[in-house]
Formats: structure tokens, C-alpha cells, sequence
């Protein structure tokens, strides 16, 4: 059964039966001020959660729709990381970040912090956050929902005494839109070398200006490195997938983010006249990484789990009555096993080729990007299901996260509340008032047992 969002269960013991009030969900768009919520694991005996959050979801959602509003471009939103909209966010932010009790500041990489001392600042911490940038013609809730939830959460905190710091981190240029991704979480853990600050966007300007044109200093990026201050990091973020809406469940738990392949392909035949060049005379690039798309749907279709995307395509000289003679195209291939996706590669490059060799034309690939399948901690991943309700789906995430990167580093945990119709990426991206309450609620519940857990220890 479902109650407000999440799994309805027995909860009783012997013949006692299930009852609605033993579920942990949060009102749609009302306050959670005060809320009392029971419910009960399995052989474990009743909790309750009192001031679980006081920041009403409606709140949460307005504020994620108006940074949506901060644009490159009239009528839709585009925030690449260093932009003059990406500036007027940290502002925004910065001052919500002010009126929860918070200091703020956007450190040398591009990142907005914010710090909510505890009894004895700078001696540990534990981090939330996502990323405030997004892709073109985007929706208002990716990434931006992840940074806005961690602020209530603090703000519900109000100003008792914590045995922590707790920061929040608006992750610049996540999304790879203007520069390479992770340029913010890579940061953080020392992957931000002189190569990736010499690479460029479109427009020429390598990202150390970039930096430096926002009014940083790229040379203090090393001083970023996260020490053993830090003790753990959360991250919020819709599901950017169906998952969670075809079963009717509001929110998930990520166990880990699955591995990517990208590469690039590139065919290589020869541009003649479309006029004058017979069909069985010519050198096609384009029909030949046509065939070879097919087959790559074809594998990925045949292997369980695995998905594949040929995404990006580029034909030269593209011009209507021209044979295409280079033919650049990109692939994507994301599956949680790494022999599987190795497995597959060598699969689909073989296809490659004997395509390349029957058409008489050359192919090769370039620009690799290699991510390993990233598991979440399991001690937080424990405590974060311990503070959902009980029969919280695990999950995996199909998609690249900044918990991704902290996570080989730091114990990570991630939580994802469900994107209504799988919209992500698109100006029509949703999300539900009381999934953002149930989030804010199990947010909550996780900051005071890392509390509880801290003052025992």
C-alpha cells in the first residue's frame, strides 16, 4: 500500500494491525512545525521525532524556482559556473545562507560555503551540498533543490550548541557545460591540476581566468583540499529518472553511482560531390557511424542494465550536397560492473571497425573519460536509512554526482527524492511538496543522530 508518498507497512506485532499514523510522511506544502512522526522498523520498537522541520517544502520549491530565474538567457535557464547569473545565485544563496545562521563565502575553485559553527569551529565538520549550476534549457530543481534542502535543514538547527561545524557547498560547474565537470568537488580532494585550469570554453578563456575574472585566486586551489576536518557529506538531488514515480515512492537511498565510458569516435572517409559520386564509389562517414550507432543500441539492448548513448554528432563538412567525408561522435556507456563496461567497449569498438573495414574508410576514438562505479559509505548509508522510513528503496544511480567524487575520500551518503514523469534536464523538471518535506523530515532525523552519535563518542 502507499501512505503519503512511501510504503505503507505492517508494523504491528502478533495480530496487531498496520496503522497510517506509524508512517513517516510530511503534509503537502504544510508546515512541519511540531510534526510527530511514528513509525516502526521491523522487530524494533516505536521512535518518535519531534521538530523533525520547521521550513515549510513550499518554501524549499519557491526558493529552487527563483534561482531558476538567474539566466544567461531570457526565457529559459542556462547558469554556467563563473557567469555574471551564476554570481547573482551566490548572492541569493549567500544571503539565505545568512538568514539561517550562517557565514558565507565562495572559495578559490568557484564554490559558495557556507559554515555553521559548532562549539569549537574548524576542529570537524560534516558537509552538504550539490551543485548550482545547470545544463541548458534546464528545470529549477537539479543540483539548486540539494544546496536549498541543506539550508533548512541548518536552519531548523536554529542556534543551539553543535558538537560540529556544518557546511554547505554549492559544487561549481558540475555539469561540464562550460568547462570539464566536477570542476568544484575535484577541488576539494586535489584533482584540480594545471592541466584542468589550462582548459578552455568556447569563447577561448581558459577556466584560471575564468577564476580569476569572478575575482579568485587559482593559486591558493591546492590550499582546498579537504583534511580530516571534515567527517562525512550528504548530498540531496532528484532522481533524474522513473525509478521512484513508476513505483510510487517518494524518495530512494543511492548504495553507489554507477561507472561511465566516454570516448569519442571519429570516421574518417572521403568528402566528394553528391551529384557526381556513384553510390558504390563512395567513402561515407556518415552512413558508416550511422550503422555503427545501430549497433551500438543493438549491444546495449542485449546486456542487462547497461545503457549506451551516442549523444553528440558532428558531420563535416555538413553541407546538403557534399558526401560527409569526418564524422565525430560521441559515446556514453554507464553499467555499476566495470568488466561489463570494459566488456562492452572492446564490443562496440570491434563493431567499429568492421564497419570501418567493409566501407574502406578509417575510424579511431579519442578522449577517453573512465569512471569507476563509486560505492556510498555504508556506515552513513546505515544511518541515513535508519532515519527513513522503513522500507526506503536502495538504489543506484545511473547518473554522475559530486557525492561521487568526495566519496573515494570522505564517507559519503546520498539521498534521492523522485522526479515526477523521469523529467530531468528539461524546463518541465518537477518535484513533489511532500517528497521535499519527507526529505527535509529524514534530513532532520540524520543531522541529530550524527549528533547524538558525536556527544556519545
Amino acid at each position: 500500500m502507499q501512505y503519503g508518498g512511501v510504503h505503507q507497512h505492517d508494523v504491528g506485532h502478533g495480530d496487531e494491525r498496520c496503522d497510517a499514523r506509524y508512517n513517516f510522511c510530511a503534509p503537502s506544502g504544510s508546515k512541519l512545525s511540531k510534526l510527530e512522526v511514528f513509525f516502526r522498523f521491523a522487530n524494533q520498537d516505536l521512535f518518535t521525532i519531534a521538530d523533525v522541520a520547521t521550513q515549510d517544502s513550499g518554501t524549499v520549491i519557491a526558493r529552487c524556482r527563483e534561482i531558476a530565474s538567474m539566466s544567461e538567457v531570457s526565457g529559459a535557464t542556462l547558469r554556467t559556473c563563473l557567469s555574471p547569473a551564476m554570481k547573482r545565485c551566490y548572492e541569493v544563496v549567500g544571503n539565505w545562507m545568512t538568514l539561517a545562521g550562517m557565514t558565507h563565502s565562495v572559495d578559490a575553485a568557484g564554490n559558495l560555503r557556507g559554515l555553521r559553527p559548532g562549539r569549537v569551529p574548524g576542529k570537524r565538520a560534516f558537509l552538504m551540498g550539490s551543485h548550482l549550476d545547470t545544463v541548458s534549457d534546464a528545470g529549477a530543481f537539479d543540483g539548486i533543490l540539494g544546496v536549498i534542502l541543506a539550508i533548512a535543514i541548518v536552519e531548523n538547527v536554529g542556534s543551539r550548541s553543535l558538537p560540529f561545524d556544518l557546511e554547505i557547498i554549492g559544487f561549481c560547474e558540475e555539469e561540464g557545460v562550460r568547462f570539464p565537470p566536477f570542476v568544484g568537488s575535484r577541488a576539494l580532494v586535489g584533482l584540480l591540476d594545471e592541466l584542468a585550469l589550462a582548459q578552455a570554453d568556447k569563447a577561448g578563456i581558459s577556466l584560471a581566468q575564468a577564476l580569476r575574472d569572478f575575482g579568485l585566486d587559482p593559486a591558493a586551489i591546492p590550499s582546498l583540499a579537504l583534511s580530516n576536518r571534515p567527517f562525512g557529506f550528504l548530498e540531496f538531488h532528484i532522481e533524474q529518472g522513473p525509478v521512484l514515480d513508476a513505483a510510487a515512492e517518494a524518495i530512494g537511498i543511492v548504495d553507489s553511482i554507477v561507472g561511465q565510458i566516454r570516448a569519442s569516435f571519429e570516421f574518417s572517409g572521403s568528402a566528394n560531390h553528391a551529384g557526381t559520386t556513384p553510390m558504390h564509389l563512395r567513402h561515407d562517414a556518415l552512413t558508416a557511424a550511422a550503422q555503427w550507432i545501430s549497433a551500438v543500441e543493438s549491444v546495449a539492448l542485449a546486456i542487462p542494465d547497461l545503457v549506451a548513448t551516442t549523444g553528440m554528432i558532428h558531420a563535416e563538412p555538413n553541407i546538403s550536397n557534399v558526401v560527409p567525408g569526418r564524422v565525430s561522435v560521441s559515446l556514453d556507456l554507464r553499467h555499476a560492473d566495470g568488466e561489463v563496461r570494459r566488456q562492452t567497449f572492446e564490443r562496440v569498438w570491434q563493431a567499429a571497425t568492421d564497419i570501418a573495414r567493409q566501407r574502406a574508410i578509417k575510424v579511431s576514438w579519442t578522449n577517453p573519460v573512465m569512471m569507476e562505479t563509486v560505492q556510498m559509505d555504508a556506515a552513513l548509508t546505515c544511518k541515513l536509512a535508519a532515519s527513513a522510513p522503513a522500507g526506503t528503496r536502495h538504489m543506484v544511480s545511473g547518473a554522475g554526482h559530486d557525492a561521487m567524487i568526495l566519496a573515494p575520500h570522505i564517507p559519503s551518503a546520498m539521498l534521492f527524492l523522485r522526479s515526477p514523469g523521469g523529467v530531468s534536464h528539461h524546463p518541465d523538471e518537477d518535484v513533489l511538496p511532500q517528497d521535499v518535506g519527507l526529505a527535509l523530515s529524514v534530513g532532520q532525523r540524520f543531522i541529530e543522530a550524527l549528533i547524538a552519535e558525536y556527544k556519545s563518542s
